[in-house]
């Protein structure tokens, strides 16, 4: 054997390159970090292919081109506006700033909607679910021992779940949540023929007198099952513009809307010999909304109703049973998922009648990742305050005159086509560096 030397170097590995970035790769780091870090953190952006000219409209001389390859991620890179907050929480936290400001306006005025709104009747419900089975809960009759005998923690996964699954009525809650948009606008008939009722008038006569304005929500409870919030608002003839009459009263308002979900039915498929019909469960929580401080458990204002409504704008299944936040291609994908046992069964449910020609009209395949529900998550009445899209059109006002715009001899001509949604890992690893303080959009919607 030779001879060791001393003075030999051991050789060292070279150090793994193909987990870091290769940011050289782009021509301006610079200008690549200011493009990411107008998104604001958005973790989905849709990438644009295109161009967008400005040409003087008298001389033809091009004034200002603008070419995505050119651009230093090679794409124009918008932000993708998803209200989930599994998908995208920069967006999702957008929205709910604007939904948070929809509601208010309804509730204290504000976006073109008058201060004497917060004087009309103001009522925050809640509508839930009947049941279907027993569930895990943490606490039943004022105890907070469960049926199984067991003390559930908050956060425990066997909340929400059927303490017998094989008796577990999968088939009613699946159609529950289906119907559930169909009962809400049922509901919504009743309330008007109840407060005409109450007011000694036709029903065909009260938009004459008083005029009946919500904005609600829908949110999954954990065993799956969808309820409602709504703020509901009675108003006079032309909506917040003018007041309700005397006999219009918080109180009237609030036992209207108990009465109403009561006796709000609507019939449902025959399915094995079984007719189904839906109606809302037992806990209907009705509170009147004050202008006055908080006080106890008995009295709710604007802001804490408006901040309320708004969190639950943002959250789909995912939130609150684990499921999925997108849609099932074929069921055996479902495989591929962590979803939990009870979520999974609802979807292979709302599959399996998806294939029924009798509740074609329900496409519960299409929105089986829902658990049967297909309806809007946030939606309300026209005359209850703004809307979405009168907010976004504020926002692009406000850049417009805190951005350089073309003269009106200038002619814009531009082309965009979709390319993709997402960023490259490359670009995702800049962007996590880079970190993401609230965007322009988020700062003005704040503000507002």
């Amino acid at each position: 054997m030779p001879p060791h030397d001393r003075t030999t170097t051991i050789p060292r590995p070279e150090p793994a390159t193909a987990a870091l970035p290769t940011f050289t790769g782009y021509r301006d780091l610079l200008g690549l970090v200011r493009q990411l870090s107008s998104l604001g953190g958005c973790s989905q952006p849709i990438r644009l292919e295109g161009q967008r000219t400005e040409i003087d409209a008298f001389t033809g001389e091009i004034l200002r081109e603008l070419k995505s390859k050119e651009l230093p991620a090679g794409h124009l890179l918008v932000r993708c506006g998803n209200r989930r907050t599994t998908r995208c929480p920069s967006c999702a936290e957008l929205y709910r700033q604007d939904t948070y400001q929809l509601i208010a306006a309804g509730l204290r005025g504000g976006k073109n909607i008058p201060d004497q709104v917060a004087t009309h009747p103001r009522v925050f419900a809640t509508l839930t679910a009947p049941s279907y089975g027993p569930v895990h809960r943490r606490r039943i009759n004022g105890s907070a021992r469960c049926r199984c005998g067991r003390t559930h923690t908050n956060g425990d996964p066997l909340l929400g779940t059927p303490l017998d699954p094989e008796r577990y009525d999968y088939t009613g809650a699946v159609l529950w949540n289906a119907h559930a948009p169909a009962l809400w606008a049922r509901f919504m008939l009743h309330l008007r023929r109840t407060i005409a009722a109450a007011a000694g008038l036709p029903q065909r006569l009260l938009h004459k007198a008083v005029r009946v304005s919500y904005a609600k929500v829908a949110e999954y409870q954990q065993r799956g099952l969808i309820h409602f919030h709504a703020v509901i608002r009675l108003d006079g003839p032309a909506g917040p513009y003018t007041p309700p009459p005397a006999w219009a009263t918080p109180e009237l308002l609030a036992d209207a809307i108990q009465t109403a979900a009561t006796h709000t039915h609507i019939d449902g498929p025959t399915l094995k010999n079984r007719a189904h019909s839906f109606a809302f469960g037992e806990q209907i929580d009705t509170r009147i909304i004050r202008s006055t401080a908080f006080q106890g458990r008995t009295t709710i204002t604007e802001g804490k109703v408006a901040g309320y409504v708004a969190k639950y704008a943002t959250k789909g299944t995912e939130a609150a049973t684990g499921t999925l936040d997108h849609r099932l291609k074929r069921i055996t994908d479902l495989w591929c998922e962590s979803v939990p046992e009870h979520a999974a069964r609802m979807i292979r449910t709302a599959w399996t009648l998806g294939a029924r020609d009798d509740l074609k009209h329900l496409n519960l395949r299409k929105w089986a990742h829902m658990l049967g529900f297909r309806g809007h998550f946030s939606t309300k009445t026209r005359a209850y305050s703004s809307t979405l899209g009168a907010l976004r059109a504020a926002r692009a006002a406000w850049h417009r005159r805190h951005t350089p715009i073309p003269s009106s001899t200038t002619l814009v001509i531009a082309h965009w086509a979709y390319d993709g949604t997402g960023l490259t890992p490359d670009l995702e690893r800049l962007a996590t560096l880079i970190g993401s303080g609230p965007t322009r959009e988020q700062a003005v919607a704040a503000d507002a």
